[in-house]
């Protein structure tokens, strides 16, 4: 069992990571300074199913109140928002209850909007259950989708704590694995070229990766996004580094159709182009190909995904967060480690998503 401890500028929490780990949840709640007046619990269909079962017999806490959203992307909706805060006032929750988010990344960002907004603002612990919620548990950044974006409609709301067991990652399908894992280059890619190499040489396979492999590269992921959230918790400045791959990634995501690419899937594709971006515009010195090679043995799809068209890929990049007055920023990269926000002009962009998809056929 390995402890990590977030700071920002408004909070301090925990961050417990191992096997075995929620069998801290009980004591996080009873030694909480101020208590909880009451708990809900916000899972969804599929860890239900698998999890929530365990989860009770775990924690041994009564009273709580379960709401099932439906899984993935879905769970990031206006409704179903709207369904949970229902949920909450029928149920009457105060300003001293907890919300638990129980699952993935999807359902954590929703029970952190609906904590963050639930009578202006209620605590909450984050309880993750897949690989990519290494990188969105931690931070505090809680959202829902619009349709005309992905993560529009959101806040910042740091939790009281994060339990991350890896018992909970047995049950993960091999799609969402995959998207997890995304995650985990992008943080190595931005923040240490050791850690990229440590993975490239250690991961050749994601369905044998073993406990000890599984603990040193969450661990360091978490590592990384704790340090760059202590240095700008509400992404004024560096944390912005932390969409590396994500411009054209949610602009793919979105404009498939929420869920009908996964989100490190689409940040893989969109790590690749921005390291072609960085390629010709700040001379990144990187083996570009062996990196697709790796990703492609690991069962990444390497390209944009046939009919998306260009144009639209780049409006939806102009309703990015980091975009000013339609100007498209993009994370790259002057050096494995070394990430730099750079102002990228439509023409160039379109010229070299031409090249990209040239390059995928």
């Amino acid at each position: 069992m390995l402890q990590v401890n977030i700071q920002t500028s408004t909070k301090s929490y925990p961050v417990h990571i191992g096997k075995g780990a929620i069998q801290q949840l009980r004591d996080i709640i009873h030694g909480a300074e101020d208590s909880y007046t009451s708990i809900m619990v916000i899972t969804d269909e599929t860890v239900a199913q698998h999890h929530l079962d365990s989860f009770h017999e775990h924690t041994a806490l009564e009273g709580i109140i379960e709401k099932i959203v439906p899984s993935g992307e879905q769970a990031k909706t206006f409704d179903v928002y709207k369904d949970c805060l229902s949920s909450a006032l029928e149920n009457k929750l105060d300003r001293k209850s907890l919300i638990i988010s129980f699952g993935g990344g999807a359902v954590g960002d929703l029970a952190g909007f609906v904590a963050a907004t639930y009578m202006r603002g209620i605590r909450f612990i984050q309880v993750p259950t897949t690989i990519l919620a290494h990188d969105s548990a931690v931070g505090g950044k809680v959202a829902v989708n619009h349709p005309l974006g992905k993560n529009m409609v959101g806040a910042f709301h740091q939790p009281d704590a994060v339990v991350y067991d890896l018992d909970y990652l047995k049950t993960l399908p091999e799609h969402e694995v995959r998207s997890g894992f995304a995650e985990v280059i992008k943080h190595s890619l931005i923040s240490d070229e050791n850690f990229y190499y440590w993975l490239r040489e250690e991961i050749q396979s994601l369905d044998k990766m073993n406990d000890s492999q599984l603990l040193e590269f969450l661990t360091k992921g978490i590592q990384v996004k704790g340090s760059v959230v202590a240095e700008d918790e509400r992404e004024t400045g560096i944390r912005a580094f932390l969409n590396f791959g994500h411009t054209l990634g949610h602009a793919i995501e979105a404009e498939a159709g929420y869920g009908k690419v996964t989100h490190g899937e689409a940040v893989a594709i969109g790590m690749l182009f921005s390291l072609q971006l960085s390629s010709q515009l700040l001379g990144l010195d990187f083996n570009r190909e062996a990196f697709k090679i790796w990703l492609k043995n690991l069962g990444y799809e390497t390209s944009i995904p046939a009919g998306l068209a260009n144009e639209q890929l780049i409006e939806r990049m102009k309703q990015d967060k980091k975009a000013v007055n339609n100007t498209i920023r993009f994370v790259l990269l002057e050096k494995i480690g070394v990430p730099a926000l750079i102002e990228i002009e439509e023409k160039v962009l379109m010229m070299n998503l031409k090249k990209f998809v040239e390059e995928g056929e």
